[in-house]
């Protein structure tokens, strides 16, 4: 006998932080959801693997546009998970003496053009004046990405009667029947599959996103795809310290939350591999079968995940410091980090939520900045 067809308003294809927030925001209007995640868990990927900034602004002095949403989103995500979020520390943006494409007029000017603090500092006993053209003392945190993931799964425990989680689990295809979306599941575990009935999709996929794009029949969105290493460091000079050097092959040194350990990355170290085509393409599939361009994987776990940069990363930031701060490497995470073609050379990192399809609506969340969770409010109708 053939199951009963399930039904929902809508389908959320991706388990990271986008796809959670966009579930528990609709859920809180009465609806009913399901999340559809590959993978084993929820929020293994890039929500975990990244610096941990809370985006004030000042990392994008060629995208006023990326700059001003960072900051407009700061407040709200800071008020609502201020148990998560490291405040104590103090935090620094410098100019490097050489190869940059911002020089400091530039930057302060950037700063008080979108009203962010910027102060000079003249001397500092803990860095290399010699390598700095520029040094400013600035106001942003950092977020703690395990606590905050441990957080939404909480919540999503919290609304079992609204949403539904289907770990493990893939779309094997979509069509529309009159003004609802029919999407075939599967299960990774057992193959088990079941058709599912959905008003409305969401693909928050990340770097998954034309994947699943293509399987509902919707068009590509320009994106290129890099294999990014996130190296982690300890300090007993600068464990309450933050340092990042503009704009162009530099690097930055953050607080990775309340953990005690500095996320390290570096613009010409972090990054291994890249892929210009729209799906993520990448010579080491070819040794693990188990990631696909239209299945990626879980890097930090794959046997095929590049050698470390975190020697070369840490060489880098040394040149910024005084010669007493010593680093310690502790561990390197690895995830794909994606971004639209149209700004690789701003470097910004604008949040897109495009409607696709328009009847049965299907959406396409691309966002990698955390706090602009919020932005789902403002497209998805309900």
């Amino acid at each position: 006998m053939k199951s009963k067809r399930e039904k929902y308003d809508f389908l959320i294809v991706g388990g990271g932080i986008f796809g959670i927030y966009a579930a528990l925001y609709l859920a809180k209007h009465g609806l009913r959801i399901c999340i559809v995640e590959k993978e084993k868990e929820l929020l293994k990927k890039a929500s975990i693997v990244n610096q941990a900034r809370l985006h004030s602004g000042y990392h994008y002095p060629r995208s006023v546009a990326t700059a001003l949403m960072s900051d407009d989103n700061k407040a709200r995500f800071t008020t609502d998970h201020q148990q998560f979020i490291n405040f104590e520390f103090e935090k620094y943006y410098a100019i490097d003496r050489f190869g940059s494409f911002t020089d400091s007029l530039q930057f302060e000017r950037f700063c008080e053009f979108i009203k962010i603090r910027c102060e000079p500092v003249l001397r500092h006993p803990l860095f290399n004046y010699h390598r700095l053209e520029a040094l400013y003392s600035t106001t942003e945190y950092t977020f703690d990405p395990i606590l905050i993931a441990e957080y939404y799964r909480q919540e999503l425990e919290g609304h079992t009667s609204h949403i539904e989680v289907q770990l493990y689990n893939r779309v094997e295809r979509a069509e529309i029947q009159g003004s609802s979306w029919m999407i075939e599941l599967s299960s990774l575990e057992t193959g088990y599959r079941r058709e599912v009935e959905a008003s409305q999709v969401i693909n928050a996929t990340y770097a998954g996103s034309n994947a699943i794009n293509r399987l509902f029949g919707a068009r590509d969105i320009d994106l290129m795809h890099e294999i990014s290493e996130m190296a982690f460091v300890t300090s007993p000079q600068v464990k309450n310290i933050g340092l990042t050097v503009m704009d162009g092959q530099f690097g930055s040194l953050m607080p990775y939350g309340l953990s005690g350990m500095l996320s390290l990355s570096s613009v010409a170290y972090t990054h291994h591999k890249v892929s210009y085509d729209n799906l993520p393409t990448f010579d080491c599939q070819a040794l693990n079968p188990d990631c696909r361009p239209d299945f990626p994987s879980i890097c930090s776990a794959c046997p095929a995940r590049p050698r470390s940069n975190s020697h070369k990363m840490i060489g880098q930031i040394k040149h910024y410091f005084a010669d007493e701060v010593e680093f310690h490497y502790f561990t390197s995470m690895y995830t794909i980090k994606s971004k639209l073609k149209a700004n690789y050379i701003d470097d910004g990192r604008p949040t897109e939520i495009s409607i696709l399809n328009e009847n049965p609506r299907f959406y396409c969340i691309f966002a990698g900045k955390i706090n602009s969770i919020y932005e789902v409010e403002k497209v998805v109708a309900i």
